[in-house]
């Protein structure tokens, strides 16, 4: 076990641990913590993100001349240690039961050896000194300084002193509306769309802050503005609402921070700028925030220098779909090979892309860590940068380091719903750690509430883990004329054994043309086959021939373990995640305990369980 001795405070969520003192604080205040509930959960934090051994915790914290029951023992003080720290087992947040094997402590974790700042508030003159993301240029007449980070150290109001935010037990909870387009020309909706991006990524970056995702936010596009309803449907206690209007290089944007519970407004501000101060304008947004909600700026601050150029060719990649974005984040990239956000967002359309190998052209993959990789190396505070190259770590069966990306992504923006759905996906479920692909999706859908990928996510993992009847919960949420939704209704009922009534959805999505690379049409041959429809499925595995998993699926269904290990065989070249994920499948139940799954295991460069 690595020694952690010389970084003796460990903070995690609200929660601070002195191990050298023996002490556990959360928001400033002793919890009572001692003996083995103590010492075991030392042990997890020096050990964060592995898991630890019951055998590891005998051997570490039992004598083996002490006559004891240890299970009992053991189980008693982790029931200390969860309920101290206000967790369980059925829906952790600090500490995952690993079945069969140990614990793992699944939170992101702090070392440091500086205690946390008292509660109480005191007077804090802030520094003017900011860390920059690289090595200031000189000015040139046509470069601006655009501080995307939060730059916010120079306080409202003349001379006016920073008061410490009060930990509080849970952050504050805040929304994004989109910015309306007041100019009415459709033309400059991505400008409007792209500067609430740029807000929501800004505001994540404040100490004490919850900020719901893009999608929720986005969801409310278009849409009457009703600040009750709108924070109701966001789990938001706080709405940033406001327009922009753009009229060749002036701009005039609007914004006010509204208290949902009365809809009273706290803070409001009018901003006519030229177009080169756009991001002044954010930080001038975001700093407004701070000042009325008394809070720290925190340490997510980011400063870059590019040109207008640059900066709108990314705006108008940020609202593309998916490969029609890569011309322009390739074109930013050209004005201005030092912009690390546009290197950031070519990285995550790479990864989205390599999701389904379907889309994936030869050359992407690499492409896809060469953008990540020097996203970080310009700066290290872009979570989207870290997640996609966890993803391209996942692609290649690089367990540890996708891992440690993912966490350090979550770490750097914890509003990010889609880092916690890649991290559940890409990694977790394929190396069968469902328990803890649920906890991270649950926080994701805290995050972003109203999104259909963390609905879709959370139902297809709920059915890995045989909960179908939690999983049909989720399928009203997903659009009901989407594959989404076929997908989890049609899987959920097979899962509860009502299989003809399984077929007829799945059936009327096939017979409606869905696409013949879809999964729908695996799904649908596995039900036939499970409902003894011998001939149809067939014809299915058939037509089929080119896509090994819906044979994988049909398959099975029809009970054929020696064709569909086969099949599943030829699914080795789409890499360890989707072979990983496939094998959580209730559907393909039969294979367990099949002693050939450790050579395909081993093939694809997937762990045993």
């Amino acid at each position: 076990m690595e020694d952690q001795e010389s970084s003796p405070i460990v903070r995690f969520g609200t929660y601070e641990a002195d191990l050298a003192a023996g002490e556990l604080r959360r928001n400033g205040l002793k919890i009572k913590l001692q003996g083995k509930p103590f010492e075991i959960m030392t042990v997890l934090l020096e050990n964060a993100g592995e898991v630890v051994s019951r055998e590891q915790f005998h051997k570490r914290l039992w004598a083996a001349d002490t006559f004891v029951d240890f299970d009992h023992g053991l189980n008693n003080a982790m029931n200390k240690l969860r309920y101290a720290l206000g967790d369980s087992a059925d829906n952790s947040r600090f500490i995952a039961t690993v079945g069969g094997r140990g614990y793992r402590f699944i939170a992101p974790v702090e070392r440091t050896s500086k205690k946390m700042a008292p509660s109480a508030a005191f007077p804090e003159v802030p520094s003017t000194s900011m860390p920059v993301a690289r090595e200031e240029r000189k000015t040139r007449p046509n470069r601006l300084w655009l501080t995307v980070a939060l730059v916010g150290l120079a306080v409202a109001g003349a001379g006016g002193a920073w008061w410490r935010f009060q930990h509080k037990s849970m952050p504050i909870s805040i929304a994004v509306l989109p910015l309306e387009n007041l100019g009415h020309d459709p033309a400059n909706d991505y400008f409007a769309d792209g500067l609430t991006d740029e807000l929501i990524r800004n505001l994540s970056a404040i100490e004490g802050l919850a900020v719901r995702s893009r999608t929720s936010s986005f969801a409310m596009k278009g849409k009457p503005r009703n600040v009750r309803e709108s924070g109701q449907q966001l789990q938001a206690d706080y709405l940033l609402v406001g327009s922009v209007l753009r009229a060749g290089q002036q701009l005039r944007i609007n914004a006010q921070l509204v208290r949902v519970r009365d809809d009273f407004p706290l803070w409001s501000a009018k901003f006519d700028r030229e177009l080169t101060h756009v991001i002044a304008v954010q930080d001038d947004i975001s700093l407004g925030i701070v000042n009325s909600l008394r809070l720290n700026l925190g340490q997510g601050r980011r400063r870059y220098e590019t040109s207008v150029e640059a900066y709108d060719l990314y705006l108008r990649a940020r609202e593309l779909d998916t490969r029609e974005s890569i011309d322009p984040y390739e074109k930013a990239i050209a004005k201005d090979p030092s912009f690390a956000p546009a290197y950031a967002g070519l990285a995550v359309v790479y990864a989205f892309l390599s999701d389904n190998s379907v889309f994936v052209r030869p050359g992407e993959l690499e492409k896809m860590r060469a953008a990540a990789e020097k996203a970080i190396q310009l700066d290290p505070l872009l979570a989207e940068a870290h997640d996609a190259l966890a993803m391209d770590y996942a692609r290649d069966g690089q367990w540890e380091q996708s891992e440690k990306s993912f966490r350090r992504a979550i770490q750097l923006d914890p509003g990010r719903s889609t880092s916690y759905g890649h991290f559940a996906r890409s990694l977790l479920l394929p190396l069968g750690r469902i328990d803890e692909a649920l906890h991270q999706l649950v926080v994701a859908e805290k995050a972003d509430p109203l999104s259909a990928e963390v609905q879709f996510d959370l139902a297809y993992t709920l059915i890995s883990a045989g909960r179908f009847d939690e999983a049909v919960n989720h399928c009203p949420k997903l659009p009901q004329d989407s594959l989404f939704h076929t997908q989890c209704v049609g899987r959920s009922l097979l899962g509860q054994g009502r299989t003809r009534e399984a077929i007829q959805v799945l059936g009327t999505a096939v017979n409606g043309g869905v696409p013949a690379d879809g999964p729908v049409r695996g799904y649908l041959g596995y039900a036939y086959g499970r409902a003894g429809r011998r001939e149809e499925a067939e014809k299915l595995a058939a037509d089929a021939s080119a896509n090994p998993l819906q044979q994988t699926l049909i398959f099975a269904g029809l009970g054929d373990k020696d064709r569909t290990l086969e099949a599943l065989d030829r699914m080795a070249a789409l890499g360890p995640v989707r072979v990983g994920r496939a094998l959580t499948f209730p559907e393909l139940a039969l294979l367990r305990g099949d002693d050939r799954l450790k050579a395909l295991r081993k093939k694809v460069g997937l762990p045993e369980y």
